[in-house]
């Protein structure tokens, strides 16, 4: 087998950042050409949480994904999607996953992220009492980065999205940064959504440009 000239620097680098508290990367030329090699392989990310710093992919892989977590029971069709896990409650259990020092930081975002709960409304056609909701809107978080960094532990976050109130309705699969980067995926019922969802956290972590593999598009 070949050997890989940059293999040793590399795995330097990557140990460096792994264990330095604020992934700090040593500002030499050699250094400098490596992390930029190593951010194009999706080996290291920008740090969500020390500004400068940086991640490793190897690093993240070790994280939890959250997103419902009945979900396989809705997905084995023993419960409606309506009585998915609520987003509030996704949300609280990632707050809880991070270290103390970032929590405070997550909690000024959840209504950013997790959206404000959903309303369910009743409303009488003829005798009967029809109680309706909101378009169904279920979160996760996933560890990776985007065009910007994630949120609070280098997490992604998104949602499965139905786009109209109706059985028949499309789906959406979203996925954000902590700014402007956005990926998102039209498909054509909710199994195709929570699908969509399952390849998703499956190729955790990542940088959302590797979607385009899975049939997202950018915005």
């Amino acid at each position: 087998m070949p050997h890989d000239p940059n293999a040793h620097l590399d795995q330097m680098l990557l140990d460096l950042i792994d264990h330095s508290p604020i992934g700090a990367v040593p500002a030499t030329p050699s250094y400098m050409d490596t992390l930029r090699r190593l951010i194009a392989a999706h080996q290291v990310y920008a740090s969500a949480d020390h500004k400068g710093g940086y991640v490793t992919a190897r690093s993240l892989a070790a994280r939890p994904v959250f997103h419902a977590n009945n979900l396989e029971a809705f997905l084995s069709g023993k419960i409606e999607a309506t009585a998915l896990e609520s987003n509030a409650s996704i949300y609280s259990r990632y707050v809880g996953s991070l270290p103390a020092a970032q929590q405070a930081r997550a909690e000024g975002m959840r209504i950013l992220v997790a959206g404000k709960p959903a309303h369910h409304r009743a409303k009488h056609v003829g005798d009967q009492k029809i109680l309706a909701h909101d378009p169904i809107h279920s979160l996760f978080l996933v560890p990776g980065t985007g065009p910007h960094p994630g949120v609070p532990g280098n997490y992604l976050y998104g949602s499965t999205l139905q786009l109209r109130v109706d059985d028949g309705s499309a789906w959406s699969v979203h996925i954000h940064d902590s700014d402007d980067g956005m990926a998102f995926c039209d498909v054509g019922s909710v199994a195709a959504a929570f699908e969509k969802l399952q390849e998703v956290l499956a190729s955790a972590p990542f940088n959302m440009n590797e979607l385009s593999a899975l049939g997202f598009s950018f915005k």
